[in-house]
């Protein structure tokens, strides 16, 4: 059953009680890395095989997300500042135990690529927390999967 997520603010992946932060480079620039993100919504599910459907909705302020597994959200973009950071936040979900959450996606030159950082920040109940960072191994595996599947991606 669905239920409504606490607005949060930006702010919010620096404070969340809960945060997983993933680091990785790429080959691509920034500016492709970002408009992976930011503007090819739908291609999420190429890349990042954890989602199974990914569409921008309200003319691109928010996305829709199902991930494998049944989780669902409903979004609101937070920041979009080419080429630097994407950030959204969760607005409805059907994650029980699941209070607030968003995610930034931090993009920095590395080279002639990009440093990659990927914050999930959440709160919830307390086993929801605690699942979350029981979950850490297994989000930065399919973080790096999601990355190394990315970068070939925009290098074809």
């Amino acid at each position: 059953m669905a239920h409504r997520l606490r607005p949060v603010g930006r702010e919010f992946a620096s404070a969340a009680p809960v945060r997983l932060v993933f680091e990785r480079e790429v080959s691509a620039p920034p500016p492709a890395v970002f408009d992976a993100l930011a503007r090819d919504v739908t291609g999420w599910t190429a890349w990042f095989r954890a989602v199974a459907l990914a569409r921008p909705l309200d003319g691109g302020a928010g996305r829709e997300i199902r991930l494998v597994g049944a989780a669902r959200f409903r979004e609101t973009i937070l920041v979009a500042e080419e080429p630097d950071v994407y950030a959204y936040r969760g607005d409805v979900t059907n994650v029980p135990g699941a209070r607030a959450m968003a995610e930034e996606w931090r993009l920095r030159p590395a080279g002639t690529g990009t440093r990659v950082r990927w914050t999930m920040a959440v709160d919830g109940v307390t086993p929801f927390r605690l699942a979350m960072k029981a979950a850490r191994p297994a989000l930065a595996a399919g973080f790096r999967d999601a990355m190394t599947s990315l970068d070939r991606r925009l290098a074809g």
